[in-house]
Formats: C-alpha cells, structure tokens, sequence
C-alpha cells in the first residue's frame, strides 16, 4: 500500500514539477534555458536554409513546414507536459526499487565523476550516440517499431524542423534503451546541456535545405549530403534495413559498412514505398500505428552493403 502511495506521489510530482519547469521556461531566459535555446537554433537554422538553399526550387514554407513545426515544440515540451515526465519518473523508481529487491542500490559500473568536466561530457557524448545508432537500426529493422518509425520517414520535402517530426513512442523507445547504459557510467553531470545542444544543432543541420561539405569530417559526423540519402525512397537492393542511421556521427555507419551516399543528389525522391497514402495530419500519424496491421513473419537479411562515398 504504501509502494502504491509512493508511485502515485511520484507521478503527481511529475506532472507538478515539469509544469513548473515548462513556466520557468517561458518566464525565465536564461543559458541553461532549452526552450530559447530551441528558439533560437531553429531560427539560425532556418535563415541558413534561406540565404544558402541546396534545393533552390524548394519553397521558403516548404511541403508540411507547419506541422513539422508543431512537431518540434510538441516532442521537445508539450509531450512531456501531457504526462512523459510523471510516467518516467514513475518508471524509474519502480526499476530502482526492483533492483532494491536484490540488494541493488545502482547500476553504476563505471564512475566518470572523477573526470573532469569536459571528459564527462566526451564521455556521455559517444556513449549516447553509439546507444543511438542502434536503437535507430532497431526501429528500421524491428517491423512494429518501423510503423512508428514511419512518421519521421514521411518527410517529402527535407528542411530542419523534420528533425522533430517523430511519433511519441520514439521518445519512450530511446529513453528505455538508452536509461540502463548511460546509468551503468554514473553520469549526473550538470552540463549535459552542452551535449544536448551540440546534438540538436547537428541534427537540425542534417535535415536542413542547406549543402554543408565538411571535407574528411564527413567520415566523422553526419552531414545533410549523406543523410538525405538515409531519407531517400529507394535504396540499394542489398541494404533492406536502411543505410546511414547516424544521428551525430557518421563514423558508426563507416564501422559497420551501412554507410551509402553514391552520389550528392539534392533531389532525390523521398519517404518511403506507400508514403503517399501516409496520413497526412498530425493526429492521423499519431493514430496510424495502432490502425494499420503490423506485419508478421517478416525475416530482414543481414545487409551486406559496401560504404560508396562520394569524394
């Protein structure tokens, strides 16, 4: 009785606190403020687009540029607002008290706080993004998390606020897979906003109208050439599950021969087979999972694809 108390405690906090937090956002700018931050990337973002377009025949408000961004500010706050946050914490604490059932205080293995700073956030940095990139390959490959998946896939015309165009359940699928690995190394540094900054401005670049070459850096992180191409209709026959899943850096996609960017075509179709049935609103995407029958039986071969990169 008294655990149930403590979970229905935890959730009403949850939901308290983040409203809290979300008022203080708005009400109160400042550095380590995300909602500003997220403002403002999104802006200079947005002006590179305009004053530097890759595709120069793509409208300034291009195809779906208002529910994309209805997307990003739903998936960075309001779906935390709606109840995220209060079930996490709910979430976590009743992970923590089963690990309490076999004497298990915490899952830290290895202890970063004795770095400094800045080895910390390397540290969160690559851990979390090679987490990433699998969890990434696994919604391309697992078919029920591909269904969601599908909603950022829908994109047919790129520009940096499809960025945040993904269902909710994305979020839910991340932060379960992601919790127990970034627990194991202790992270609790406070600065991690540097680290979420970082990520957001390179992926709001990697969807962006803009043409970015980064010379040999493009074997090290993700550039809009080579994941347009992650976005593209059509792939290579032998690459079944995707190609170029990475989310920062590209140097995953190298090390597991998924890399693919034949060409640097700025035009080329994308989405994928069916995309234009997809619905096309923001509550129907939503919904569209739980509608549409999931697939079964479906065996995905191990992809053989060789990196073709152009230089």
């Amino acid at each position: 009785m008294n655990t149930s108390y403590s979970y229905i405690t935890t959730l009403i906090d949850g939901y308290r606190n983040y409203a809290d937090y979300f008022v203080h956002e708005l009400l109160s700018p400042n550095w380590h403020n995300y909602f500003y931050w997220l403002v403002g990337i999104s802006a200079f973002v947005w002006l590179l687009e305009l004053l530097f377009p890759w595709r120069t025949d793509q409208p300034v408000f291009r195809h779906d540029f208002w529910l994309d961004l209805f997307y990003l500010f739903f998936n960075y706050f309001l779906f935390s607002l709606i109840g995220y946050n209060a079930l996490s914490d709910v979430g976590v604490q009743a992970f923590n008290d089963f690990l309490g059932w076999f004497g298990i205080a915490n899952l830290v293995a290895i202890r970063v706080g004795a770095l400094p700073v800045w080895g910390q956030l390397v540290v969160l940095f690559l851990v979390r993004d090679f987490v990433q990139w699998h969890i990434h390959r696994l919604l391309h490959r697992t078919p029920w998390m591909w269904e969601f998946h599908k909603v950022h896939h829908s994109v047919e015309q790129m520009g940096f606020a499809a960025h945040l165009r993904y269902h909710w359940m994305e979020t839910i699928i991340y932060r379960t897979l992601e919790y127990i690995p970034l627990a194991m190394i202790g992270f609790g540094i406070q600065d991690f906003i540097l680290v979420h900054l970082f990520t957001l401005a390179i992926g709001h670049l990697n969807h962006a109208n803009i043409y970015l070459p980064i010379g040999p850096l493009k074997y090290v992180f993700n550039n809009p050439q080579m994941h347009l191409w992650h976005h593209a209709e059509k792939l290579p026959r032998q690459a079944h599950d995707g190609v170029n899943f990475g989310i920062t850096l590209s140097v995953w996609d190298f090390l597991y021969r998924t890399a693919y960017v034949p060409y640097e075509g700025s035009h080329i179709k994308l989405g994928f087979q069916g995309v234009r049935q997809f619905p096309k609103t923001f509550l129907g995407q939503l919904l569209y999972p739980w509608r549409k029958p999931v697939p079964t039986g479906r065996v995905i071969p191990k992809s053989k694809l060789v990196e073709k990169v152009s230089r």
